[in-house]
């Protein structure tokens, strides 16, 4: 047994507690369970009690002296933070294509150039497993630095089955070997690889009858993703991807309404997806339709600056009663960031979520956003210990002093990693 932590004096403790046990929307993104001097008591990685430093001095008197304790005067603590959308595993990187956008080049025109995605598959293909592995640990430790403590992570750079069993395995491998939960994507679906370019049902037929069996049978996914997108997947396409995906027991993902308006919202709901992502050119038609089937829009306010778009409508989706999740959208050619505290940053000010919706956002409903929220995304009795205390005193400050890291402390599984 190790030793217990006693975190104490919490100048505020944001504990994301509310009897809301789904993702929340409308006013429940800005219950933050807030408790002032408030104190939290771990064992064996699990929170066994919340509330204020009197009532747990009091609870655990006789077990003071056998703590370790943990000052978080003047500071927020909160929960972990969770991404619930990277593309964290990929070879290479792809910096001259930043320089290219600067110079007027558009999103298709350098994937059709064949930059975008097609060159990270071609360098994710060439790396070995350990390249990757060395790779995407650099990167994990950042997101802990920042605060992160679960990620969702997706393939989609192979489209081939052997890149792709690669991606997933590296992930499963590096669940073992690193303290960061991932939760793993299959995304086969990212584009269409180039030696398919006008046979793209094929394709769809090969991801179907060949991909999803042997991902489903090795149990490397949770997750199926597909990029529903003009000149990529369409509507009727994907439909096929996610539905196949569900009778193999991954719950649909799908990426949506990125580039211009097609029918992603609406198809997320029609066939029960977990999340959409991105959004920016949403319609009105598929707000309201992810409002009513309960889809998670998770929201990646870093990507749309990256590539210098309007960001899409936060603020509406929330009013709207769509429950709203951000993320970094972690990837080499559209948001290089590891940053959650940048985009919680972000999703105040370029999509007017308040910095309590901002915090929901990034914590509790990005967990349910990857089906994790027994787990992680508020500090409750019986969850991880996954905690991070900051350098700031409130919530409204952590997104007030923008684009600055105030992460003091991490803590995954009761373990101080940061």
């Amino acid at each position: 047994m190790t030793k217990p932590i006693w975190i104490k004096h919490a100048a505020q403790l944001a504990t994301l507690a509310s009897e809301v046990k789904g993702p929340r929307s409308k006013g429940k993104m800005s219950e933050l369970g807030l408790i002032e001097d408030g104190s939290v008591w771990i064992e064996d990685g699990m929170i066994q009690a919340v509330g204020t430093t009197k009532e747990l001095e009091e609870r655990f008197a006789d077990k003071v002296y056998e703590a370790e304790i943990v000052d978080a005067s003047n500071h927020l603590v909160t929960p972990g933070l969770v991404d619930p959308h990277t593309h964290v595993v990929y070879g290479g990187s792809r910096e001259r294509e930043f320089e290219m956008r600067l110079e007027g080049a558009s999103y298709m025109d350098i994937m059709n150039a064949g930059g975008g995605i097609h060159a990270t598959t071609r360098m994710t293909r060439e790396a070995t497993e350990e390249e990757l592995i060395d790779q995407t640990k650099r990167r994990l430790d950042s997101f802990f630095s920042h605060g992160v403590t679960t990620i969702e992570g997706k393939s989609g750079y192979g489209m081939n089955l052997e890149t792709e069993l690669k991606q997933l395995r590296v992930m499963k491998k590096l669940q073992e070997q690193h303290a960061i939960d991932i939760v793993p994507t299959f995304m086969g679906a990212h584009a269409i690889p180039p030696d398919f370019k006008g046979r793209e049902d094929d394709f769809v037929n090969h991801l179907i009858d060949e991909m999803l069996p042997v991902v489903a049978e090795e149990k490397l996914a949770e997750f199926n993703d597909v990029f529903c997108e003009k000149g990529v997947y369409t509507p009727e396409q994907s439909e096929r991807i996610l539905e196949a995906g569900k009778r193999f027991g991954l719950m649909p993902k799908i990426h949506a309404d990125e580039i211009e308006p097609y029918g992603g919202a609406e198809l997320a709901a029609k066939v029960g997806a977990i999340s959409a992502e991105h959004l920016l050119k949403a319609s009105a038609e598929g707000i309201k339709a992810m409002a009513e089937s309960g889809t998670i829009a998770c929201l990646l306010p870093a990507t749309a600056l990256y590539l210098r778009e309007e960001a899409a409508a936060g603020r509406r989706m929330v009013d709207e009663g769509v429950s709203v999740a951000i993320s970094t959208d972690c990837n080499p050619g559209s948001s290089p960031t590891t940053s959650m505290p940048l985009v919680m940053n972000l999703a105040c000010i370029s999509m007017r979520l308040t910095p309590a919706e901002a915090l929901t956002a990034a914590t509790y409903n990005a967990a349910c956003a990857i089906n994790r929220q027994e787990r992680v995304g508020s500090l409750e009795v019986g969850k991880q210990a996954d905690m991070v205390m900051w350098n700031v005193k409130n919530y409204q400050e952590l997104q007030y002093l923008f684009g600055v890291n105030h992460v003091k402390s991490v803590w995954k599984k009761g373990v101080k990693v940061v």
